[in-house]
């Protein structure tokens, strides 16, 4: 009889076990030649002259004992793990080999699954990559994700973290390969190295674009700032696309939401803008406080953020709405109409300060025009930076920049840029008694743009 199919076991057939003396039966020992010789043809040469007929069917194994394995090295092969697995083994230590790479192009929202393990994915739009909880997906679980198209908000699971944090936004040009723990998520790092290379290689200090306006909806109490960046030291931060921002509520991200850092607006009131940096994304926000130095911004309301570098100022008036202005150039501010800083007001000799409409707390350099009249016929004005001390007016003294009266009671013009002090104030004297107006046409507050 044949080999059992089931077991391998070959048995004899009946008759075929002789005694001494015992008259041999052709017909069992013919089966029994016929059985062997069926066998030898079946058996595989171990010099490989003839391939297998059928499967090859070897024993599971394990990962110490592979089911198919080598001669001079028994510990090294290939087993079948739990769950029908096919596993590979050298010396007694799994190999682990990865998934073929499978692309596909997402044009929208969508779900990481298990099946998606090693894949790369391709959001040709902005798009939120859900990915599903972490134990599920299991240890070793790899993702690969190209925004191509607009930026791709990965969001774990509940409360599952990537890198730490609650989300990810992959930025519009850039990919990351994503890791699964089985517990959590972490990325290769790459993309957040190549983020930071501007701020690692970082140098110099400027604003390019980032120019204010008045917003054409709500100019009393809205800003825009137009596309560009800002840089100081070894921080860095660009925006693509107009941004707007009101002085009428705190801060919260977006454009169009509230840029106070603290408190509510209020009148006569300087508001220094400053860029941020969200440090999940690199993306552009502006924070508006009332501190010329990013020292004292109030920070409460500015978790997750880099404060950059000020980019410009804003001016309310008396009824807490922004003054409407126009921004040249070079950091050059113009008021629209000019502010009256000086109606009438009585000058003499001795010298005094005068309140400008100008940014608080810093030195700004002010577009001013000047008239002056007095009843002495060779009277001269003087307006000038309180840098320079107390000056006299008049030819003989330290000049003027408003000419002499010539006829009593008549008017002197005059014109000069000034720069004031922190306080807002230059100071004034003339070389007589006499009345003064004053028009504060804007001023230069210098943040570093070069055009």
């Amino acid at each position: 009889m044949p080999r059992n199919p089931s077991t391998g076991v070959y048995s004899k057939p009946a008759g075929t076990t002789p005694s001494v003396g015992q008259v041999i039966d052709p017909a069992p020992w013919n089966a029994l030649t016929t059985d062997l010789g069926n066998e030898i043809t079946n058996s595989l040469p171990r010099d490989g002259s003839a391939p297998m007929a059928a499967p090859l069917k070897a024993a599971s194994g394990t990962v110490s004992a592979p089911g198919l394995g080598f001669a001079s090295n028994p510990q090294t092969g290939i087993y079948l793990k739990g769950g029908g697995v096919l596993c590979f083994t050298q010396n007694g230590v799994d190999i682990t080999f990865d998934k073929a790479s499978v692309y596909a192009a997402k044009s929208g929202d969508y779900t990481a699954l298990a099946s998606d393990d090693n894949a790369v994915h391709r959001f040709t739009a902005a798009a939120t990559l859900t990915l599903t909880a972490a134990a599920t997906l299991g240890a070793n679980w790899r993702y690969c994700v190209v925004a191509d198209g607009g930026d791709v908000t990965i969001d774990p699971n509940g409360l599952e973290t990537i890198d730490g944090a609650a989300t990810l936004v992959l930025k519009d040009g850039y990919s990351v390969e994503i890791i699964c723990s089985g517990a959590a998520f972490f990325t290769n790092k790459l993309f957040a190295r190549i983020q930071s290379k501007a701020d690692s290689s970082a140098v110099g200090d400027f604003v390019v674009g980032l120019t204010l306006s008045n917003n054409a909806s709500n100019p009393n109490t809205h800003v825009d700032f137009a596309a560009g960046s800002a840089r100081s030291g070894a921080s860095f931060v660009s925006n693509a696309a107009s941004f707007t921002k009101r002085v009428t509520g705190t801060f919260a991200a977006g454009t169009g939401a509230g840029g106070l850092d603290a408190g509510a607006v209020a009148a006569n009131a300087t508001y220094f803008a400053y860029a941020l940096r969200k440090d999940a994304d690199l993306s552009f926000d502006v924070v508006l406080s009332t501190s010329a130095t990013i020292g004292g911004v109030i920070t409460t309301l500015l978790a997750g953020y880099t404060i950059v570098k000020c980019i410009g100022v804003v001016l309310t008036d008396a009824s807490s709405l922004i003054r409407q202005f126009v921004m040249y150039p070079r950091d050059e501010y113009t008021f629209v109409p000019p502010a009256r800083d000086a109606v009438n007001a009585a000058i003499s000799t001795t010298s005094t300060l005068l309140a400008l409409t100008v940014p608080n707390g810093v030195k700004a350099k002010a577009k001013l025009r000047f008239e002056v009249t007095s009843t002495a016929t060779t009277n001269a004005l003087l307006i000038h930076d309180p840098a320079l001390g107390i000056l006299v007016a008049g030819i003989a003294a330290d000049g003027g920049n408003a000419g002499a009266v010539q006829v009593a009671s008549n008017f002197a013009i005059g014109s000069q840029d000034v720069w004031t002090n922190t306080s807002k104030q230059v100071r004034q004297v003339a070389g007589a008694g006499g009345n003064v107006w004053v028009w504060t046409d804007g001023f230069y507050f210098p943040c570093g743009r070069y055009a």
